[in-house]
């Protein structure tokens, strides 16, 4: 068995400097233009988070994350790994208000 992954080509300094907070959230996620998918995020930051799903989408693809009981949030799709993707977040977060609802 061998895992394939695709990884965005952004090469500003690691980007991944904000603490990850470790979550299990209902959401639904879905690219600009199409339809709703559920996904579980299992960790999240105020940069971007990384989900598992059962759709497909392509490095670089914009979607929403929505989360229940908060507003939808706009992330570019950094990486795919299997079922996972990893995204950074349009607009900075605020991790508090996103964890408090977690589902877990």
């Amino acid at each position: 068995m061998s895992i394939r992954a695709r990884i965005a080509e952004d090469r500003e300094d690691d980007r991944r400097v904000s603490e990850r907070t470790a979550v299990r959230l209902d959401a639904t996620m879905r690219e600009l233009g199409s339809t709703g998918t559920e996904a579980r995020v299992l960790n999240i930051s105020d940069r971007g988070f990384m989900a598992v799903t059962g759709s497909r989408f392509e490095v670089g693809a914009r979607v929403w994350l929505m989360i229940p009981g908060r507003t939808r949030a706009n992330a570019v799709v950094k990486w795919t790994a299997g079922d996972k993707i990893g995204a950074e977040f349009a607009e900075l977060q605020t991790v508090a208000e996103l964890t408090r609802l977690s589902n877990g």
